[in-house]
């Protein structure tokens, strides 16, 4: 079932002889339940796709459907009720909040949804669990590592049951051991939780964690490839895609 669908969809910023086209004529679906990467150099509108199709900037021409929905058509208040419900974002920086602890960072969506607070830190402090920071809980992101502070804004991107989450180079920030990690945890959010992920990342070594990558350049895809085999084969075989193109 197709979960996200983009159609031809442009974005520029600015006008006359100083605009940029982030995306040219961008048309994709995603099936529910998969894991897709996007690459590809810098400036060529990974993040751009990825902020249009989580409703954080509108598009120049063109629609993207959430379940058959154009959010688009959505007013702010839809607009916003789709990206807390149905939506977990992810991003490089972490984007806690200093002054919190784990639990209250992550149940942060839960509270601002109007969950009563003794609720949504129960449900923060079990996906706190299941990312293998049970014992951080009480800690505020400055006594955690990197590694760490990225499993915390994974567990706030799924404490609300999302159907999609969004995570823009979630590994930029960290070290080869740590975001190896971090790629495992999102891979296992397909496996084991049913949940789409849409990833945008430059390190060939991660993006070959997803079940297809697609590459844009100057805005447009040039490449949308599945990918196939044991882990060190997909690296394998992405490298040399990469290099081709």
């Amino acid at each position: 079932m197709t979960i996200i669908e983009v159609k031809q969809l442009s974005k520029v910023y600015g006008t006359g002889e100083t605009a940029v086209k982030a995306l040219d004529n961008v048309s994709l679906s995603i099936d529910e339940g998969k894991f897709v990467a996007v690459m590809g150099p810098s400036g060529c509108g990974k993040s751009t796709l990825l902020h249009l199709i989580g409703g954080l900037d509108r598009p120049s021409n063109g629609s993207v459907l959430i379940e058959g929905k154009d959010i688009a058509l959505m007013n702010d208040n839809e607009l916003t009720e789709l990206r807390r419900r149905k939506m977990g974002f992810i991003f490089q920086f972490f984007n806690l909040i200093p002054v919190l602890s784990a639990s209250e960072n992550t149940a942060l969506p839960l509270i601002l949804d109007g969950v009563r607070q003794e609720t949504a830190l129960g449900k923060a402090r079990d996906w706190l669990e299941k990312n293998k920071l049970g014992g951080r809980s009480s800690h505020r992101p400055d006594e955690l590592s990197g590694g760490q502070q990225q499993r915390v804004a994974i567990a706030r991107a799924m404490v609300s049951d999302p159907l999609i989450i969004l995570a823009d180079e979630p590994t930029g920030n960290l070290d080869t051991r740590s975001g190896d990690e971090i790629a495992s945890v999102l891979r296992g959010l397909v496996t084991d939780y049913g949940r789409t992920v849409l990833m945008v990342t430059h390190d060939p070594r991660i993006a070959a964690y997803a079940d297809r990558i697609i590459f844009l350049k100057d805005g447009r895809i040039v490449d949308d490839s599945v990918m196939e085999g044991e882990d060190a084969e997909r690296s394998s075989k992405l490298k040399e895609k990469v290099e081709s193109l």
